[in-house]
């Protein structure tokens, strides 16, 4: 573990010490790159990018509302003349108006109805990671904000050591979560074994315990001495843990296909919904608002092969496809996660490094690249294209954990990596301003010079032509 941390240090700092002089002659006003900095950087703007591409497809929604002895619901299109419909199947506002003027045409009869018993099962205790992700998503708590909580609480003996990749809770913490939880919810909320959960992220360190806490019966309404945001984080852990020794959820799921009988048109539509039939680890640490507005978490009316639901209207809207979403603190916590880039431990001061070097900003919690931080970007994919591939970096993350086994020496690693990358940052410090002024016109072009709304040459100066 030692000789893990000194070469993770070491590499740190070689890639920094290195890059950053060259960013400087190069790139005047750049701050700084570093091994993970830059990658994580490199996921904001590649989103970036992406979404100036997208290039926005029409759509049409048909929603018919029907109602079953007094009770509405709704039901959308399954099928139209023989062919499954997705969303993107109705294209032009004249097809959506013709089914719509069919379906109200049309008498409704239920063909099949399917109910299928489904559970959830409840979410592991947290893990560094993990808890920034809920945290964020959950309390609009920033990472760092979120680290320096937990710190805070774990200094005073609430909760055990934060830095942690593990989802194992220790066996008398498992034991003491299935007494509070027989006794604060019932012994039916308590499963006949307790749960034990296996880690499932890449270079998973695991020297402690997931994140607990130190007395769960310790009810998070018990403490008094926690400011406002240290009792929201305790009570995130404490559900957290405790829901993940809790029975399953139980959901009762009910699918109803419809048949419209209407003249020269062949159309089903589908009725979906959900019932919480017990709740389980739900009763403690409930589903996000997100979720919850799932069409497919509605009730249904009680419906029968044969019924005969009642026609309310017949609803149509026009939309367009959606780019996808700008990543925020959580979402790219968890895209760093998966991808096996940095340590959980270093993931807020990642973020917090870029946003201090004004690469990216915050706008409505979603992290925006600064132009400054798409050049950066562009440099390091057009000079540096190794070092800053998702792949390089978690294969480095690999081979730290494999000296952390003792499998590998460390200096034999940093040897290898110094030897190829202190040749190639020679090579770039002799290259020309126009080579890269080149290779940044390639990659950023359509950023810099976005097209005219005239049809004009966008690089022609308004000036002077």
């Amino acid at each position: 573990l030692v000789d893990a941390y000194l070469a993770r240090r070491a590499l740190d700092y070689l890639v920094g010490f290195t890059l950053s002089p060259i960013l400087w002659r190069k790139l005047p006003g750049s701050r700084s790159a570093g091994r993970v900095q830059s990658v994580a950087l490199r996921l904001v703007t590649e989103r970036e990018e992406e979404i100036e591409r997208f290039r926005p497809q029409e759509y049409w929604s048909v929603v018919t509302t029907l109602s079953q002895k007094g009770k509405s619901f709704e039901a959308r299109l399954l099928s139209v003349d023989g062919k499954k419909t997705d969303k993107l199947a109705i294209g032009k506002g004249e097809d959506a108006q013709a089914l719509k003027t069919a379906i109200e045409s049309g008498r409704f009869t239920v063909t099949e109805v399917e109910q299928k018993p489904t559970k959830r099962n409840p979410y592991a205790p947290f893990t560094t990671s993990t808890l920034q992700q809920d945290a964020s998503t959950r309390l609009g708590l920033a990472p760092a904000r979120t680290m320096q909580i937990a710190q805070r609480l774990y200094e005073s003996g609430h909760i055990t050591y934060m830095r942690t990749d593990a989802v194992q809770m220790a066996p008398e913490a498992i034991e003491a979560a299935r007494r509070v939880i027989a006794k604060e919810f019932g012994s039916e909320y308590v499963p006949e074994k307790p749960r034990i959960y296996n880690t499932k992220a890449k270079n998973a360190q695991e020297a402690h315990e997931a994140i607990r806490p130190t007395d769960l019966g310790r009810h998070p309404d018990t403490l008094r001495d926690l400011d406002p945001d240290q009792h929201k984080i305790y009570q995130l852990i404490w559900r957290r843990a405790l829901a993940s020794q809790m029975r399953s959820a139980e959901i009762e799921r009910t699918t109803a296909d419809i048949a419209v009988t209407t003249a020269g048109r062949d159309i089903t539509l589908r009725a979906t919904g959900s019932v919480i039939t017990f709740p389980g680890f739900l009763g403690v640490y409930g589903i996000e608002a997100s979720e919850a507005d799932d069409e497919d978490s509605r009730e249904l009316p009680p419906l029968a092969k044969g019924d005969a639901p009642a026609l309310e209207k017949v609803d149509i809207e026009q939309h367009f496809t959606q780019p996808p979403a700008r990543y925020t603190e959580a979402s790219l916590i968890k895209k760093m996660e998966e991808l096996g880039i940095g340590r959980p431990s270093t993931y807020a001061a990642t973020l917090s490094t870029l946003k201090d070097r004004d690469y990216i900003r915050l706008e409505k919690r979603a992290l925006v690249p600064e132009d400054r931080g798409r050049l950066v970007t562009a440099f390091l994919q057009s000079f540096f294209t190794k070092y800053v591939e998702y792949g390089f970096t978690a294969d480095l993350e690999e081979q730290l954990d494999e000296i952390s086994a003792g499998e590998v020496s460390y200096k034999e690693v940093l040897r290898r990596f110094w030897e190829d990358f202190s040749r190639h940052a020679a090579e770039i410090k002799d290259l020309r301003v126009s080579e890269v002024l080149d290779a940044l016109n390639d990659l950023l072009g359509h950023h810099i010079f976005p097209p005219r709304a005239d049809g004009s040459d966008p690089r022609q100066c308004p000036n002077c032509g």
